[in-house]
């Protein structure tokens, strides 16, 4: 089994995944309580994998590589240690959330082009919008060039326990930008943040879930 970018996605056919929105804001615990029972359930074999769309209230994680020198202004915002890959990065209302648990046994198991994949259904939601966004070799997530400067749009970060990922993606719709201003996103000082609405797209978190799920269709398919 291999996990692909589908470019003929009518001739594969899609692992049935759960789709779960969270109507009100769920906190930073929780949801990893959450993961961690679902991972174990999927692992198990005793649960289908799920896509679990939310938002935080404000608040800043730290992944495995997070630097204190990152953390600029503790005080504004909780701020979670958490065992996911990456650095620092802020969740708040206004940003999409999407917590990822798929058996990668099933899907190859190549971390690697899992996150590339990852990348490819930021960039291909982003396409549902006339954005175009890029990868960067550099540095994780994914970019937006506007007026001879570039600015990150979606941020990556996962964890895998048992070959079931977990964490996932954020994509910036409407968030306080002001908010990033307390960490060093993902410890890149040269370049900013932006939205969809930053942008200039009256996109609501709706909206975005819709271009979500249908570019996740069409990027995360099995094949024999």
């Amino acid at each position: 089994m291999t996990l692909r970018l589908a470019i003929q996605p009518k001739l594969q056919s899609a692992i049935p995944v759960r789709w779960e929105i969270a109507r009100a804001p769920v906190p930073y615990e929780a949801a990893v309580a959450r993961m961690e029972r679902e991972v174990e359930a999927i692992a198990k074999g005793e649960a289908a994998e799920l896509v679990w769309l939310l938002e935080h209230p404000p608040l800043y994680t730290a992944g495995t590589s997070a630097k204190d020198s990152d953390l600029i202004l503790p005080a504004l915002f909780p701020v979670h240690h958490t065992g996911r890959g990456g650095q620092y990065t802020y969740h708040g209302p206004g940003q999409r959330v999407a917590y990822v648990m798929l058996d990668l046994k099933k899907r190859g198991q190549d971390v690697r082009a899992f996150v590339a994949g990852l990348e490819e259904w930021l960039i291909a939601t982003l396409a549902a919008f006339n954005v175009r966004g890029e990868r960067r070799e550099d540095r994780v997530g994914v970019w937006v060039k506007r007026e001879g400067r570039e600015d990150k749009i979606a941020a990556i970060g996962i964890r895998v326990r048992r070959w079931v990922s977990y964490h996932g993606i954020s994509l910036n719709v409407d968030p306080d930008l002001s908010h990033f201003g307390g960490i060093i996103p993902c410890g890149v000082r040269e370049h900013g943040v932006t939205s969809l609405v930053d942008l200039g797209l009256p996109v609501t978190l709706a909206d975005a879930d819709v271009a979500l799920k249908n570019s996740f269709q069409n990027i995360f398919t099995q094949t024999p």
